[in-house]
Protein backbone atom coordinates (compact mmCIF):
# COMPACT_ATOMS: atom_id res chain seq x y z
CA UNK A 1 0.00 0.00 0.00
CA UNK A 2 0.75 3.74 -0.91
CA UNK A 3 2.07 5.90 1.42
CA UNK A 4 -0.48 8.83 1.51
CA UNK A 5 -0.15 12.61 2.85
CA UNK A 6 -1.37 15.89 2.52
CA UNK A 7 0.51 17.77 -0.46
CA UNK A 8 -1.61 21.31 -0.21
CA UNK A 9 -4.31 23.05 2.28
CA UNK A 10 -6.63 25.83 1.53
CA UNK A 11 -9.42 27.69 3.58
CA UNK A 12 -11.60 30.16 3.24
CA UNK A 13 -13.92 32.54 5.78
CA UNK A 14 -16.33 34.68 4.60
CA UNK A 15 -16.09 38.61 5.21
CA UNK A 16 -18.73 39.57 7.33
CA UNK A 17 -17.47 39.25 10.82
CA UNK A 18 -20.53 38.96 13.52
CA UNK A 19 -19.03 39.46 17.41
CA UNK A 20 -20.48 39.11 20.48
CA UNK A 21 -21.42 42.38 20.94
CA UNK A 22 -23.78 42.36 17.66
CA UNK A 23 -25.33 38.83 19.51
CA UNK A 24 -26.13 40.90 22.25
CA UNK A 25 -28.36 43.45 20.34
CA UNK A 26 -30.16 39.96 18.95
CA UNK A 27 -30.95 37.74 21.47
CA UNK A 28 -30.65 37.99 25.34
CA UNK A 29 -26.72 36.96 26.38
CA UNK A 30 -23.98 39.09 26.56
CA UNK A 31 -19.86 38.93 25.35
CA UNK A 32 -19.07 38.02 28.96
CA UNK A 33 -21.42 34.84 28.79
CA UNK A 34 -20.39 34.00 25.54
CA UNK A 35 -16.69 34.20 26.17
CA UNK A 36 -16.89 32.15 29.69
CA UNK A 37 -18.73 28.99 28.42
CA UNK A 38 -17.49 28.38 24.75
CA UNK A 39 -13.86 30.84 24.38
CA UNK A 40 -15.77 32.52 21.43
CA UNK A 41 -15.61 36.18 20.69
CA UNK A 42 -16.62 36.02 17.02
CA UNK A 43 -17.67 33.91 14.03
CA UNK A 44 -18.01 34.85 9.86
CA UNK A 45 -21.03 34.47 8.46
CA UNK A 46 -21.58 33.68 4.39
CA UNK A 47 -23.19 36.73 2.48
CA UNK A 48 -26.62 36.15 0.84
CA UNK A 49 -25.68 35.46 -2.70
CA UNK A 50 -22.70 32.42 -0.89
CA UNK A 51 -24.00 29.17 -0.85
CA UNK A 52 -21.44 26.39 0.76
CA UNK A 53 -20.13 25.64 -2.59
CA UNK A 54 -18.84 29.24 -2.84
CA UNK A 55 -16.90 28.82 0.12
CA UNK A 56 -15.82 25.47 -0.78
CA UNK A 57 -14.83 26.29 -4.24
CA UNK A 58 -12.82 29.28 -2.70
CA UNK A 59 -11.16 27.05 0.08
CA UNK A 60 -10.05 24.14 -2.98
CA UNK A 61 -8.80 27.00 -5.18
CA UNK A 62 -6.31 27.80 -2.34
CA UNK A 63 -5.61 24.06 -1.79
CA UNK A 64 -4.89 23.59 -5.43
CA UNK A 65 -2.22 26.04 -5.54
CA UNK A 66 -0.69 25.44 -2.52
CA UNK A 67 -0.17 21.98 -3.80
CA UNK A 68 1.01 23.12 -7.43
CA UNK A 69 -1.83 21.18 -8.78
CA UNK A 70 -4.31 21.96 -11.55
CA UNK A 71 -8.36 21.00 -11.22
CA UNK A 72 -7.51 18.87 -14.23
CA UNK A 73 -5.01 16.63 -12.07
CA UNK A 74 -7.74 15.99 -9.37
CA UNK A 75 -9.29 12.10 -10.05
CA UNK A 76 -11.39 12.26 -6.81
CA UNK A 77 -13.21 15.23 -5.06
CA UNK A 78 -15.04 14.87 -1.54
CA UNK A 79 -17.01 17.41 0.42
CA UNK A 80 -17.93 16.60 3.92
CA UNK A 81 -21.25 18.93 4.67
CA UNK A 82 -24.38 19.13 6.68
CA UNK A 83 -25.06 22.31 4.49
CA UNK A 84 -25.40 20.97 1.23
CA UNK A 85 -26.47 23.67 -1.39
CA UNK A 86 -29.15 21.21 -2.02
CA UNK A 87 -30.21 17.70 -1.65
CA UNK A 88 -28.75 16.32 -4.30
CA UNK A 89 -27.09 16.63 -6.54
CA UNK A 90 -23.92 16.72 -4.28
CA UNK A 91 -22.36 19.70 -3.32
CA UNK A 92 -19.29 18.36 -4.28
CA UNK A 93 -20.45 17.47 -8.23
CA UNK A 94 -21.10 21.34 -7.97
CA UNK A 95 -17.91 21.55 -6.91
CA UNK A 96 -16.10 19.93 -9.50
CA UNK A 97 -17.87 21.98 -12.14
CA UNK A 98 -17.30 24.87 -10.48
CA UNK A 99 -13.12 24.34 -10.87
CA UNK A 100 -13.18 22.33 -13.88
CA UNK A 101 -12.24 19.40 -12.52
CA UNK A 102 -13.44 17.35 -15.22
CA UNK A 103 -11.93 13.89 -14.13
CA UNK A 104 -13.01 13.52 -10.61
CA UNK A 105 -15.49 11.16 -8.71
CA UNK A 106 -17.46 13.48 -6.76
CA UNK A 107 -19.63 13.25 -3.59
CA UNK A 108 -20.97 14.32 -0.28
CA UNK A 109 -20.27 13.16 3.24
CA UNK A 110 -22.66 14.27 5.74
CA UNK A 111 -20.50 13.24 9.36
CA UNK A 112 -21.06 16.54 10.99
CA UNK A 113 -18.53 18.09 13.14
CA UNK A 114 -16.12 14.86 12.32
CA UNK A 115 -16.83 14.84 8.31
CA UNK A 116 -13.79 16.54 7.03
CA UNK A 117 -11.75 13.17 9.48
CA UNK A 118 -14.20 10.95 7.50
CA UNK A 119 -13.39 12.40 4.40
CA UNK A 120 -9.56 12.57 4.96
CA UNK A 121 -9.98 8.20 5.58
CA UNK A 122 -12.03 7.64 2.97
CA UNK A 123 -9.66 9.74 0.36
CA UNK A 124 -6.93 7.53 2.24
CA UNK A 125 -7.99 4.56 1.23
CA UNK A 126 -8.53 5.06 -2.14
CA UNK A 127 -5.38 7.04 -2.70
CA UNK A 128 -3.36 4.04 -0.96
CA UNK A 129 -4.92 1.30 -2.79
CA UNK A 130 -4.42 3.16 -6.04
CA UNK A 131 -7.65 3.40 -7.26
CA UNK A 132 -6.98 6.83 -6.87
CA UNK A 133 -4.10 9.36 -7.39
CA UNK A 134 -4.89 12.68 -6.55
CA UNK A 135 -8.19 13.25 -4.10
CA UNK A 136 -8.65 17.02 -3.28
CA UNK A 137 -11.33 16.96 0.15
CA UNK A 138 -12.75 19.86 1.92
CA UNK A 139 -15.10 20.83 4.44
CA UNK A 140 -17.31 23.56 4.03
CA UNK A 141 -20.25 24.58 5.57
CA UNK A 142 -23.09 27.58 6.15
CA UNK A 143 -24.08 26.90 8.97
CA UNK A 144 -26.18 30.33 9.63
CA UNK A 145 -28.41 29.42 6.91
CA UNK A 146 -30.13 26.85 9.62
CA UNK A 147 -29.15 28.91 12.86
CA UNK A 148 -31.87 29.99 14.69
CA UNK A 149 -31.11 33.51 14.94
CA UNK A 150 -33.32 33.95 18.55
CA UNK A 151 -31.70 30.81 20.25
CA UNK A 152 -29.32 32.19 22.30
CA UNK A 153 -28.28 28.64 23.59
CA UNK A 154 -27.34 27.79 19.82
CA UNK A 155 -26.79 31.33 17.89
CA UNK A 156 -23.89 31.92 19.74
CA UNK A 157 -21.91 28.98 18.91
CA UNK A 158 -22.20 29.01 14.91
CA UNK A 159 -20.48 30.13 11.85
CA UNK A 160 -19.46 29.74 8.38
CA UNK A 161 -16.59 28.95 6.31
CA UNK A 162 -14.38 26.06 4.28
CA UNK A 163 -11.20 24.27 4.65
CA UNK A 164 -9.57 22.03 2.22
CA UNK A 165 -6.92 19.63 1.02
CA UNK A 166 -5.12 17.98 -1.35
CA UNK A 167 -4.04 14.35 -0.80
CA UNK A 168 -1.67 12.39 -2.84
CA UNK A 169 1.12 9.53 -2.42
CA UNK A 170 4.47 10.84 -0.32
CA UNK A 171 7.45 8.74 -0.11
CA UNK A 172 7.69 9.20 3.67
CA UNK A 173 5.44 10.08 6.53
CA UNK A 174 1.63 10.96 5.53
CA UNK A 175 -1.30 9.48 7.21
CA UNK A 176 -0.41 6.68 9.55
CA UNK A 177 -3.54 5.83 11.33
CA UNK A 178 -7.02 6.93 11.41
CA UNK A 179 -10.18 6.33 13.27
CA UNK A 180 -13.66 6.59 13.17
CA UNK A 181 -16.86 5.79 15.00
CA UNK A 182 -20.62 6.32 15.73
CA UNK A 183 -23.24 5.87 18.36
CA UNK A 184 -26.51 6.38 16.41
CA UNK A 185 -28.41 5.77 20.08
CA UNK A 186 -28.03 9.74 20.88
CA UNK A 187 -29.00 11.29 17.33
CA UNK A 188 -31.80 13.04 19.81
CA UNK A 189 -28.72 15.42 21.11
CA UNK A 190 -28.01 17.62 18.14
CA UNK A 191 -30.02 17.37 14.58
CA UNK A 192 -32.21 19.25 12.50
CA UNK A 193 -35.25 18.08 13.14
CA UNK A 194 -37.34 18.60 9.48
CA UNK A 195 -36.18 19.07 5.75
CA UNK A 196 -36.04 15.45 5.20
CA UNK A 197 -38.47 12.43 4.68
CA UNK A 198 -39.54 12.02 7.86
CA UNK A 199 -40.34 15.60 8.36
CA UNK A 200 -40.97 17.02 5.03
CA UNK A 201 -40.47 21.07 4.88
CA UNK A 202 -44.71 22.09 5.70
CA UNK A 203 -46.25 25.28 7.11
CA UNK A 204 -46.08 23.02 10.56
CA UNK A 205 -42.74 22.84 10.43
CA UNK A 206 -41.74 25.90 9.59
CA UNK A 207 -44.01 27.57 12.33
CA UNK A 208 -42.06 25.57 14.44
CA UNK A 209 -38.54 26.69 13.40
CA UNK A 210 -37.66 22.54 13.14
CA UNK A 211 -35.38 23.52 10.42
CA UNK A 212 -32.73 25.00 12.40
CA UNK A 213 -29.93 22.94 14.89
CA UNK A 214 -31.76 21.60 18.07
CA UNK A 215 -28.83 21.03 20.79
CA UNK A 216 -28.94 19.65 24.62
CA UNK A 217 -25.81 20.93 25.37
CA UNK A 218 -25.01 19.97 28.42
CA UNK A 219 -25.11 16.22 27.77
CA UNK A 220 -23.22 16.56 24.57
CA UNK A 221 -20.14 18.25 26.70
CA UNK A 222 -19.56 15.59 28.53
CA UNK A 223 -20.04 13.01 25.80
CA UNK A 224 -17.64 14.93 23.68
CA UNK A 225 -15.10 14.84 26.45
CA UNK A 226 -15.11 11.24 26.95
CA UNK A 227 -15.46 10.25 22.95
CA UNK A 228 -12.73 12.74 21.73
CA UNK A 229 -10.26 11.41 24.55
CA UNK A 230 -10.84 8.25 23.94
CA UNK A 231 -11.03 8.31 20.07
CA UNK A 232 -7.27 9.74 20.35
CA UNK A 233 -5.69 7.30 22.79
CA UNK A 234 -7.50 4.68 20.23
CA UNK A 235 -6.02 6.17 16.92
CA UNK A 236 -2.23 6.74 18.46
CA UNK A 237 -1.85 3.18 19.71
CA UNK A 238 -2.89 2.21 15.96
CA UNK A 239 0.29 4.50 15.00
CA UNK A 240 2.19 2.67 17.40
CA UNK A 241 2.70 6.61 19.14
CA UNK A 242 2.49 7.52 22.54
CA UNK A 243 1.18 10.96 23.49
CA UNK A 244 4.56 12.28 24.07
CA UNK A 245 5.64 11.85 20.27
CA UNK A 246 2.54 14.19 19.12
CA UNK A 247 3.36 17.90 18.71
CA UNK A 248 0.52 19.13 17.93
CA UNK A 249 -2.99 17.82 18.26
CA UNK A 250 -6.33 19.90 16.26
CA UNK A 251 -9.20 19.19 17.54
CA UNK A 252 -12.65 20.08 16.78
CA UNK A 253 -13.40 23.87 17.77
CA UNK A 254 -16.43 23.16 19.26
CA UNK A 255 -16.28 24.86 22.87
CA UNK A 256 -12.79 25.52 24.63
CA UNK A 257 -14.29 24.03 27.58
CA UNK A 258 -14.59 21.08 25.97
CA UNK A 259 -10.91 21.55 23.87
CA UNK A 260 -9.26 22.17 27.72
CA UNK A 261 -10.78 18.98 29.20
CA UNK A 262 -9.65 16.62 26.95
CA UNK A 263 -6.08 18.15 26.76
CA UNK A 264 -6.07 17.77 30.53
CA UNK A 265 -7.12 14.21 30.21
CA UNK A 266 -4.44 13.33 27.54
CA UNK A 267 -2.15 14.86 29.96
CA UNK A 268 -1.28 17.41 26.85
CA UNK A 269 0.30 21.07 27.68
CA UNK A 270 -1.89 23.88 26.27
CA UNK A 271 0.89 24.73 23.95
CA UNK A 272 0.76 21.48 22.15
CA UNK A 273 -3.42 22.35 21.38
CA UNK A 274 -4.09 24.33 18.75
CA UNK A 275 -6.87 26.87 19.25
CA UNK A 276 -8.87 29.26 17.03
CA UNK A 277 -12.10 29.15 17.99
CA UNK A 278 -12.25 32.69 19.23
CA UNK A 279 -12.05 34.18 15.73
CA UNK A 280 -14.45 31.57 13.83
CA UNK A 281 -17.02 29.84 16.34
CA UNK A 282 -17.55 25.99 15.55
CA UNK A 283 -17.84 25.69 11.82
CA UNK A 284 -18.76 22.25 11.98
CA UNK A 285 -16.79 19.77 9.07
CA UNK A 286 -14.80 22.95 8.54
CA UNK A 287 -13.95 23.79 11.63
CA UNK A 288 -10.71 20.91 11.71
CA UNK A 289 -10.03 21.66 8.32
CA UNK A 290 -9.71 25.64 8.69
CA UNK A 291 -7.60 24.95 12.09
CA UNK A 292 -5.51 22.47 10.34
CA UNK A 293 -4.75 25.07 7.46
CA UNK A 294 -4.10 28.00 9.59
CA UNK A 295 -1.75 25.99 12.08
CA UNK A 296 0.73 25.37 9.16
CA UNK A 297 0.34 28.91 7.47
CA UNK A 298 1.36 29.87 10.87
CA UNK A 299 4.39 27.98 11.41
CA UNK A 300 2.84 25.28 14.19
CA UNK A 301 3.76 22.21 11.72
CA UNK A 302 6.91 21.39 10.53
CA UNK A 303 8.21 19.05 8.36
CA UNK A 304 8.65 15.42 10.47
CA UNK A 305 5.92 16.40 13.33
CA UNK A 306 2.95 13.91 14.37
CA UNK A 307 -0.37 15.98 14.12
CA UNK A 308 -3.35 14.49 15.50
CA UNK A 309 -7.20 15.43 14.48
CA UNK A 310 -9.37 14.57 16.72
CA UNK A 311 -13.40 15.47 16.01
CA UNK A 312 -16.82 15.20 17.06
CA UNK A 313 -20.29 15.87 16.05
CA UNK A 314 -23.88 15.27 15.58
CA UNK A 315 -24.95 11.32 14.79
CA UNK A 316 -22.81 10.96 17.26
CA UNK A 317 -19.85 10.56 15.11
CA UNK A 318 -16.56 10.68 15.87
CA UNK A 319 -12.92 10.41 13.78
CA UNK A 320 -8.93 10.64 14.94
CA UNK A 321 -6.05 10.67 12.28
CA UNK A 322 -2.40 10.56 13.06
CA UNK A 323 0.05 12.60 9.93
CA UNK A 324 3.48 12.65 9.94
CA UNK A 325 4.23 15.71 8.46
Amino acid sequence: MKKVGIIGLGEYLPKKVLTNADLEKMVDTSDEWITTRTGIKERRLAASDEATSDLAYAAAKDALADAGLKPEDIDLIIVATITPDMPFPSTASILQNMLGAKHAVCFDVSAACAGFVYALSIAHQFISRGTYKNALIVGAETLSAITDWKDRNTCVLFGDGAGAAVLAPVSAGGVLSTYLGCDGSRVDLLNMPAGGSRKPASKETVECKQHYIKMQGNDLFKIAVKTMTEAAQVVLKQAGLNFSDVDLIIPHQANARIITAVGKKLGIPPEKIFINIEKHGNISSASTATALCEAAKEGRIKKGDIVLLDAFGAGLVWGACVIKW
